[in-house]
């Protein structure tokens, strides 16, 4: 991830749309494995299309925005994962509790600007990428013994969160970070156990 194409990316949406009012910052990886096996290569993809994208997308929008001086939204995508001790996803977990500070602090430094800055840290959602590798690893029985709910998330209900957090009705929310997980934080994760 260079800033040079994130800079692009939003001059872009400026051209076609006349002005930026909310941005999204939605690119992700997240490779599955055991912490041993992350090598450098491995870390260092994750956080920079995990981390360092999403910092140089705040960052980018939040000059579009303050050209503009109307204020704007920009929302962050963590994960449940951001709090969570799940060593098969380390990479994947260190770059959303760092997506968690750029959310707080960039909430801080663009409030005078009337810019709001929100997270949103989905639980398990039924996308192809988890229909597919992850939960045939991770085990569909694992996932939903820790989701209060015991069902997979849908795309349409993230969705529907960024559309509130972007929205109006939202406009007293910043630096926060919702989590529309079906209830998984608090169950956790468990560790193998001996019978």
């Amino acid at each position: 991830m260079r800033k040079d194409q994130v800079d692009a990316l939003i001059s872009k949406a400026v051209t076609h749309f006349g002005r930026i009012d909310v941005m999204v910052n939605n690119a992700g990886i997240a490779p599955v494995m055991a912490f041993l096996d992350v090598t450098e290569e491995v870390y260092d993809r994750v956080l920079e299309v995990n981390l360092k994208g999403a910092f140089l997308g705040t960052q980018a929008a939040a000059r579009g925005m303050i050209a503009q001086g109307q204020g704007g939204v920009i929302i962050n995508m963590s994960s449940i994962n951001s709090g969570l001790a799940n060593p098969n996803v380390a990479t994947y977990a260190i770059s959303k509790g760092g997506m968690n500070q750029v959310t707080s602090t960039a909430a801080v430094a663009f409030a005078a600007h009337g810019i709001r800055v929100c997270g949103v840290g989905p639980g398990t959602i039924a996308t192809e990428i988890i229909k597919g590798a992850f939960t045939e690893r991770a085990g569909m029985h694992a996932i939903l013994a820790r989701t209060a709910l015991r069902r997979l998330g849908e795309p349409e209900e993230i969705a529907g969160v960024v559309a509130f957090l972007a929205s109006d009705d939202a406009s007293y929310i910043t630096g926060e970070t919702i989590y529309p997980d079906g209830r998984r934080r608090i169950l956790s994760y468990t560790v193998p156990v001996k019978e």
